[in-house]
């Protein structure tokens, strides 16, 4: 009877976590698709069908390489059902944020390519990648195709298409130029005041996005936006970005107080390239950065020097993506040193034995 007892009543025993959530994969997926919806709406109005086109197209060729890839592994069903649960298209508008307007389609497909096979399922599919696949994709094809990359449209409500005439600027489909930092980097400080003073362009046209740059760059306002909705649902807290942000604004400005001839207003760090898009969507993915509070902080701060020394000592006048790739390669070691002590258990000094 007892044993009958003890077959019945087993312990079954399975490792941690025990929390059970309603939050499931597509639905977070698709919630981050919908904080990502104002900055993608701003991109398609400020620079029109070229927008549109990159961001479809994009998207969709991520999720046709995420279903090819994962036929190879599942049936045909499982692959459909996994390739739409918002995971690659996640990673397809975060690559497109990432891009210029003026993005050729050989070059959307084979970034797509790269995020999905070489920063994603290389590693094991989702879940299982060590690096941001958007910014793996971004960083190879800025390497790849500096031209491609580097060639950044202005929109047509800036500032750039005011100072032509009524006639130029009807006939012109687009105007190309240097994004800020990149006037920065290659003209000096000087050379772009003088040009915001021609253009009209301030920090508010930084903040709401009237400057040139990738698609994800359009507005910072309408990222913090999207960044609220991931906020209000818990799936992001600041401790990443807050300290990624702040470290940035502060070694810039330090460089800057020293030398404000030469260095630019942290403030223009701040709002400028995709320093936003960066540390509230690509800095905070769940699978590549740490799981504690101090942790987080740690890989924000990490974050925050690597772009500032590259920003302002460095060949690029960016340096989001390789700061976040940096940190991605470090989670493992940040995690490892920032791990919470188990519950119940005690710190035994050295030459203590336990009882």
């Amino acid at each position: 009877m007892l044993a009958e007892l003890n077959l019945e009543q087993r312990l079954i025993l399975r490792s941690s976590p025990h929390a059970l959530s309603k939050e499931q994969v597509p639905h977070v997926m698709w919630t981050v698709v919908a904080s990502l919806a104002p900055a993608a709406l701003a991109a398609c109005w400020f620079f029109g069908l070229r927008a549109l086109l990159v961001i479809v197209g994009t998207t969709l060729a991520c999720v046709v390489f995420e279903y090819l890839l994962l036929r190879t592994r599942v049936d045909a069903r499982k692959a459909m059902l996994i390739s739409l649960d918002g995971s690659a298209v996640v990673t397809g508008i975060l690559l497109a944020l990432n891009l210029p307007a003026s993005s050729p389609w050989w070059m959307i497909v084979i970034g797509a390519g790269i995020a999905m096979l070489l920063g994603k399922h290389l590693f094991g599919g989702l879940g299982q990648n060590i690096f941001n696949p958007a910014l793996v994709a971004r960083v190879f094809l800025l390497l790849a195709f500096p031209a491609e990359m580097t060639t950044w449209l202005y929109p047509k409500s800036g500032a750039q298409f005011a100072q032509l005439p009524n006639l130029a600027a009807e006939n012109l489909d687009a105007v190309t130029g240097a994004t800020p930092l990149g006037m920065i980097k290659a003209d000096g400080l000087q050379a772009f005041l003088d040009w915001c003073a021609s253009s009209g362009t301030n920090l508010w046209s930084m903040l709401w996005g009237n400057t040139g740059g990738s698609l994800g760059e359009t507005s910072a306002l309408l990222l913090l936006l999207g960044a609220g909705l991931l906020f209000w649902r818990g799936y992001i807290s600041w401790h990443t970005p807050v300290s990624y942000i702040a470290t940035v604004f502060v070694l810039t400005g330090i460089m800057w107080l020293v030398n404000p001839h030469y260095y630019a207003n942290p403030v223009l760090h701040i709002l400028s390239a995709g320093l936003f898009l960066g540390a509230f969507f690509m800095a905070t993915d769940m699978v590549t950065s740490p799981v504690s509070a101090k942790g987080m902080v740690i890989f924000g701060i990490g974050c925050g020097v690597i772009t500032a020394v590259i920003r302002l000592f460095g060949a690029f006048p960016e340096g989001v993506s390789f700061a976040i790739l940096i940190m991605n390669g470090l989670t493992p070691l940040i995690d490892r040193y920032t791990k919470p002590r188990k519950f119940g258990a005690e710190t035994l000094k050295r030459g203590e034995a336990s009882a």
